[in-house]
């Protein structure tokens, strides 16, 4: 009995590092973005030069991701990402200390490169957790990656009122020292800790990439996710700029938002113990067109408002989390020895992916809500005809 509840409460502090890690991977990014006129005036630059931190950021973590799987898959997990942790603290302390602009992008770029580890949350569900365990996990993790994405511009505007721009630094260096403290005492060393061996990064790759499966599994939660982002990425153009809302306003918008990834990540919950994983992704997939076709409604009878834009969102929020997680679990299980690499593989795809739509889109002329629309449609469409080619090859398989 003791045994029991000690492996219990040892399995519930690993679903707390999880989350931390979770955390620690999107905090940076939306965090710093209330501090922009801050940093301006600080390192006397324009806004735009300052934009290229983010953009520099986002760089450095997808190509620190794609030597995070492989070497995690030779080298271990729980090394790799002690020493993310202390490059990411490292960086996070150089951008407190800098008072040169170029010195500033350097360090974050150094602490993009250390937040690239994060990624092995994926491979520690894979490595740690088995069947079920595995889809309610994802489940929940990213129903709190959505959160967390949300709500992070109003922490960054509270951090910025009581500290400065320095304060979003100062918190990621204490979340991350307490993080290394975790993962120091809760991971145990896995076959691979022991026992090292030359990763072969181009091998590595070309094994999960070349699954036809593999990559429409990570295609699908790349769409979906797309969606979320997007909205994310212009939220500040359509609340701020076109409905005038003040910025403390726009952060509780985005609050209200992102708090219904709560009420996508309970039906997402329901669904995986009813319905096989297949047919989540549709389920998911089918509420985001939904809530394009409602959007797409809502925009040509009532115009532009925090209702009309937020009401389909939310739909498109349950859609997004049920499609994400049940699709993260298919890719992830094609190749459980490999789940390094398949873990980097993925996320980079869903940031290019994710990253092309939303530039797309806030460079668009048309009117953002409707053009948001028909990216909601043309998305959930593209999800709907890759599955449909899945259960088409599945179905070629069983009876070949």
């Amino acid at each position: 009995m003791a045994d029991t509840q000690y492996l219990a409460t040892r399995k519930t502090a690993t679903v707390g590092l999880l989350l931390m890690l979770t955390m620690l991977g999107v905090f940076p990014i939306d965090v710093v973005l209330p501090s922009f006129p801050a940093l301006s005036e600080h390192f006397e630059r324009p806004s735009p030069d300052i934009a290229l931190s983010v953009s520099l950021f986002a760089v450095g973590i997808a190509l620190s991701q794609l030597l995070v799987g492989p070497l995690s898959d030779a080298m271990g997990r729980k090394n790799l990402l002690l020493i993310g942790i202390i490059v990411s603290a490292f960086g996070a302390i150089g951008c407190v200390l800098a008072n040169d602009y170029w010195f500033f992008l350097l360090f974050r770029v150094i602490q993009a490169v250390g937040c690239g580890c994060f990624v092995l949350s994926q491979a520690l569900i894979q490595d740690l957790f088995t069947g079920q365990e595995q889809q309610r996990l994802r489940i929940f993790l990213v129903t709190c990656g959505g959160i967390f994405i949300s709500v992070s511009p109003l922490a960054g505007t509270g951090l910025q009122s009581w500290m400065g721009w320095r304060g979003s630094f100062l918190v990621f260096i204490a979340l991350a020292v307490s993080v290394f403290l975790s993962a120091s005492l809760l991971l145990k060393p896995l076959p691979a800790d022991s026992q090292p061996r030359r990763p072969d990064f181009i091998a590595s790759y070309r094994k999960v990439c070349s699954d036809f499966n593999f990559m429409a599994y990570w295609l699908t939660s790349a769409l979906a996710f797309s969606c979320h982002f997007s909205f994310i990425v212009i939220s500040p153009l359509v609340f701020i700029d076109q409905l005038q809302l003040s910025a403390k306003a726009f952060s509780l918008t985005l609050l209200g938002y992102g708090l219904a990834y709560i009420g996508g990540g309970a039906l997402a919950t329901v669904l995986s113990n009813r319905i096989d994983p297949q047919t989540q992704i549709l389920t998911g997939l089918c509420l985001i067109l939904t809530a394009g076709v409602l959007m797409l409604g809502l925009s040509s009878h009532l115009g532009l408002s925090v209702t009309t834009l937020l009401l389909p969102m939310i739909v498109c929020t349950a859609g997004t989390t049920i499609a994400r997680a049940a699709a993260h679990t298919r890719a992830m299980n094609i190749f459980p020895e490999q789940a390094g690499t398949s873990a980097s593989a993925g996320s980079v795809l869903i940031f290019i992916i994710g990253g092309l739509t939303s530039a797309a889109l806030s460079l668009t002329p048309l009117d953002l809500q409707t053009t948001l629309a028909l990216c909601l449609i043309l998305l959930s469409f593209l999800g709907l005809g890759l599955n449909g080619l899945l259960r088409h090859r599945h179905r070629a398989l069983a009876t070949g």
